[in-house]
């Protein structure tokens, strides 16, 4: 049903059309002006003295209110968004493959097959033979940035050039580095995009991160937020645990784990997969970790293999959300990561903002909304602080927080 408000109010004329409930971008957003409007009773147009200045004072402050946390005129058709990290994972990499000058770094992580599995002289058979979900997959079905021998720079605000900072500028659009300059166990004092989702009446109990470090719970602030995160060398628990939840809590602290305190990626993958599947999630986080871990030690083959099998990870979950009724067709996935790292034999080990170009980073994402051009070429600048409100916008939500932060990036959405 239309119903119409037409108001003279100081020489101006004001019009409030709220249509059918399936014409709003959100349902909560319809039970507000409904909420307004259904003790008014009027006809299509008032005289100035029909209404007075407080009410109509008040049906505004509550469109506004509401109208904030909504972006208008999106016909989008994503419903769900998976957010993924791979920790200090170089654009290099993503773009190239691997580097010959790197892959004797090799130290007690060896592999004799390093190179016939991931060396190719051609620079794109490369880069497939160690990321094919990317490049077979997300390269002609998505879109990615930061291939900077295009053009394309993607880079980090914050100063700081390393794990919490970057993380916590991705999930609040903007960088803090007054109070965020360590990776220690502090909770994060700003609100992230996946706190603001959780507060829409739609989302709330829907979001969920499963990461391998186990920051992630302060980076979060699963306390305040009341996201559900699931960080570090944690189990799954609950009354109705699955086959598969039950045989990884038994095997994740009884097998070797050659990074002291952080989860294995597998584990943490398989973890959250789990979840998906019993309690589907609207907005999921998986945070993986081990090509940061791996790097730092100088295990150059580890690293690799970390992101073959990451890739492999995400590959297993895309197919996933393609034979479920609830993600099929009404889900995207952005990835991207916290840092760059250094770019000589020594420095690709180290980031920090001591170590040059450890502030490039790369994003990539792929969905039902994203038109399919692959790599983004030409001259263009984006930045970490813009995938909160990418992820918010893509669910018909204005993220706003304290702080000024990053806009979403209208490419992604085919704008």
């Amino acid at each position: 049903m239309l119903t119409i408000l037409t108001q003279e109010f100081g020489g101006t004329l004001i019009r409030i059309e709220p249509s059918s409930q399936e014409n709003f971008i959100s349902p909560d957003l319809f039970a507000v002006h409904y909420k307004v409007l259904n003790d008014i009773t009027f006809s299509n147009t008032f005289s100035s003295s029909s209404l007075s200045i407080i009410l109509m004072k008040k049906i505004l402050f509550a469109l506004i209110i509401s109208w904030s946390s909504v972006s208008f005129g999106q016909s989008l058709k994503t419903e769900n968004v998976i957010l993924i990290t791979l920790d200090g994972m170089r654009w290099q990499e993503i773009f190239n493959g691997g580097d010959s000058s790197l892959m004797r770094q090799q130290v007690y992580l060896k592999d004799e097959k390093l190179r016939e599995k991931f060396w190719r002289d051609d620079a794109t058979e490369r880069r497939k033979a160690l990321l094919p979900f990317f490049w077979n997959t997300l390269a002609v079905k998505g879109q990615l940035y930061g291939n900077r021998a295009l053009g394309c720079k993607v880079n980090v605000t914050n100063n700081q050039w390393f794990s919490y900072p970057g993380y916590s500028e991705i999930l609040t659009g903007h960088a803090d580095d007054d109070r965020i300059n360590s990776n220690d166990k502090l909770y994060n004092p700003n609100g992230t995009v996946l706190e603001f989702i959780n507060q829409q009446a739609a989302f709330k109990g829907k979001v969920a991160a499963f990461s391998s470090w186990d920051v992630f719970p302060y980076i979060i602030n699963d306390k305040r937020s009341g996201v559900v995160v699931n960080g570090g060398l944690v189990e799954a628990k609950g009354d109705k645990l699955t086959e598969k939840e039950k045989t990884l809590n038994q095997i994740m602290t009884n097998i070797p784990n050659p990074i002291t305190g952080v989860r294995l990626d597998a584990f943490t993958f398989y973890y959250g997969l789990e979840y998906m599947k019993k309690n589907k999630p609207r907005v999921m986080y998986f945070a993986f970790d081990e090509t940061d871990d791996f790097a730092h030690q100088g295990e150059y083959a580890a690293y690799l293999n970390a992101a073959n099998y990451t890739d492999r990870f995400i590959g297993e979950l895309w197919n996933y959300l393609q034979t479920d009724p609830v993600y099929k067709n009404k889900t995207t996935m952005i990835l991207t990561c916290d840092h760059g790292r250094g770019v000589n034999a020594q420095e690709w080990r180290h980031h920090g903002k001591k170590i040059a170009e450890a502030d490039q980073i790369w994003m990539a994402v792929i969905g039902p909304d994203t038109p399919a051009k692959g790599e983004v070429k030409g001259e263009c600048q984006y930045y970490q602080n813009q995938v909160a409100k990418t992820m918010a916008s893509f669910l018909g939500l204005n993220y706003q927080a304290d702080k000024k932060v990053g806009d979403e990036v209208l490419s992604m959405m085919g704008k």
